[in-house]
């Protein structure tokens, strides 16, 4: 193949040029995506790459000329390419190698929701059953489930429907929604769904599309289609998603590498990545100019309709529904503006957590009622210790003051792992290590001694499925701490913990006959920033039982929240309500 000349119409290169002079809003990653296409076009073929606009632009007109959309306002109407969708297009069809082989094999789209990538990528699966002139064509609309294989297909199967080309020339096998199989008698190519609890191997896939990729615990789907098409010379494997919120998950995985190939980082000439996100300081809930960024169907206006879509007033409902439900709330951050959440699920809202931050002089905690939780978590993690200050008059909050060990073996590969500045922080003294490869008991038990001995500890909260190893160690080197007390990890106990944490972290307060202005204060929570509790803090997850009672799900989060843990079991054991060396204000009935 040679490389042909590049007319002023490619739309491929109009929008990288305009997104690179920032005509065109869109976010860092797709702006690289731009930049690795204008350099390519300039040294690629030193590389071995062709450039076909004719390619390009014949894919981009089938779309145009050939698709028609369906439902509601769109019915019928022809498919017209968003700027951003021309550009994968035409990426995708417009680049081969010198030898005829395409170049783009794998391919990883991630925008916020609704911008239009599922009608975009079966216009790409019809396109390679009736117009890419390959003998036997296999095309899969794949999935884990049967049902959300279905989705992506159905709408294939309506734009064949819509298009009096396609539908003359396509057989269907099945009948209006129960459709299964379309069959391009021409070439002998067929598309239909395929999932992997189906049980079926050995697909050798021409075009295999994954939907929503985010929800895909692992990576069988992907690899089962990337494995099946190593025996044809123009396959490809375009995976569609919304942001996820597990960077470990295979999603995360093609996300990540997305970045390092558009970016430079990673040189993978097979590999063609649109991800669209925000810029550091972006922030969608205060500042509606950086949406059409994760959004970029927003500024496309087609068919009359207004600001494209999803649609400035359906993203402001989703904004304002949200605000002060923090699970809601990272929801619509993590579907429609591309934000990866920590957590599936957050807790703790991070300016709620934020507010809460407040130092204060050791000499305000020394002779100061406390409690403390003690998750040891296991040999290897994270052990968080979590002093609870009782408010007093004098400074009429209460406190948190945490301490964390983890081993000192091995710290760069936990940072890596768990891609936190364990090493800063340990500098800083926020983090304790212990000698060996697991957390030396023997030396928390020594250190737990010291810290209460400076500070009036009561009594310390723990989990009883990891302490008999502890109570071992303190009978037989003489160790006594404050009452230790057992805490249930289930519903029943961290319940109402989780209720009276959350009561005292908002400053909230009980009771319509108490003056707010008197008590809202000592009911509040202060934390003094510590960067490790702030992180289990964002990683947080709460599950509830049918009765409604809650607890930290450690299972459900995606990173260590130890010092949570022990936090809500401090509070557990503290009383409800302030307690000024005395009953609580609400048991009393006496103001302070």
């Amino acid at each position: 193949m040679l490389q042909q000349s590049i007319s002023t119409s490619c739309r491929v290169q109009k929008f990288a040029k305009r997104v690179l002079q920032g005509r065109i809003i869109a976010g860092p990653l797709v702006r690289a995506a731009c930049k690795r296409h204008l350099q390519d076009l300039k040294v690629g073929h030193k590389r071995g790459l062709v450039w076909d606009q004719a390619a390009a632009d014949r894919a981009i007109g089938y779309f145009e000329q050939v698709l028609k959309l369906n439902g509601g306002e769109y019915e019928e109407k022809p498919f017209l390419l968003a700027p951003w969708q021309a550009f994968i297009v035409g990426s995708l069809y417009g680049w081969y190698f010198d030898d005829g082989r395409r170049r783009f094999r794998v391919v990883y789209i991630e925008t916020g929701k609704g911008s239009g990538k599922s009608p975009l990528v079966a216009g790409i699966g019809l396109y390679g059953l009736t117009a890419d002139k390959e003998q036997r064509a296999e095309i899969y609309a794949a999935a884990t489930k049967k049902e959300q294989a279905q989705i992506l297909f159905r709408d294939a199967v309506a734009m064949v429907n819509q298009s009096k080309a396609l539908s003359q020339r396509l057989v269907q096998s099945g009948r209006d929604e129960k459709v299964w199989n379309l069959f391009y008698p021409e070439t002998n190519s067929f598309f239909k769904t395929i999932a992997a609890d189906e049980g079926q191997s050995g697909p050798r896939p021409h075009i295999g599309l994954i939907d929503e990729v985010h929800e895909h615990k692992t990576g069988t789907v992907v690899d089962m289609m990337i494995a099946g098409m190593k025996n044809r010379r123009r396959a490809m494997v375009v995976m569609i998603t919304n942001s996820g919120s597990d960077k470990k998950t295979v999603c995360g995985q093609y996300h990540d590498y997305s970045a390092d190939v558009c970016t430079g980082r990673v040189q993978d000439d097979t590999f063609f990545g649109f991800t669209c996100s925000l810029d550091k300081g972006d922030d969608p809930v205060k500042d509606e100019r950086c949406w059409p960024k994760v959004n970029p169907s927003l500024r496309f206006r087609a068919h009359g309709q207004r600001d494209g879509i999803p649609g400035y007033s359906y993203l402001r409902n989703q904004v304002h529904t949200a605000k002060g439900m923090p699970a809601k709330l990272a929801k619509v951050l993590r579907l429609n503006f591309c934000v990866w959440t920590q957590a599936e699920s957050p807790w703790i809202d991070w300016e709620i957590w934020s507010a809460g931050e407040e130092k204060v002089a050791l000499r305000l905690l020394r002779n100061r009622r406390a409690v403390a939780g003690l998750d040891l978590s296991s040999t290897t993690d994270l052990t968080a210790f979590v002093l609870l200050f009782f408010p007093t008059v004098e400074d009429p909050y209460w406190r948190l003051m945490p301490y964390f060990w983890i081993p000192d073996h091995d710290l760069d590969e936990r940072e890596k792992r768990d891609k936190v500045p364990y090493r800063e922080w340990i500098e800083a003294g926020y983090l304790e290590t212990t000698p060996g490869r697991a957390v030396s008991r023997l030396f928390v038990l020594r250190r737990l001694v010291k810290i209460c001995a400076f500070f009036q500890v009561d009594k310390i909260a723990y989990d009883r499925w990891r302490i008999e190893d502890l109570q071992q160690l303190m009978v037989e080197h003489g160790i006594s701490l404050p009452e230790m007390v057992g805490f249930g990890q289930g519903y029943q106990s961290f319940g109402p913990a989780v209720d009276e944490f959350e009561r005292r972290l908002l400053g909230l307060v009980e009771g319509e006959d108490i003056n707010p202005d008197d008590i809202e204060l000592i009911e509040a929570l202060k934390h003094d920033g510590n960067p490790v509790l702030t992180w289990n803090a964002a990683n947080a997850v709460v599950t509830h039982d049918p009765a409604n009672n809650r607890k930290v799900d450690k299972a459900k989060s995606i990173n260590r929240v130890d010092g949570i843990v022990a936090t809500v079991m401090a509070v557990g054991v503290s009383g409800k309500g302030s307690q000024l060396g005395g009953p609580s204000v609400y048991e009393s009935g006496v103001g302070i």
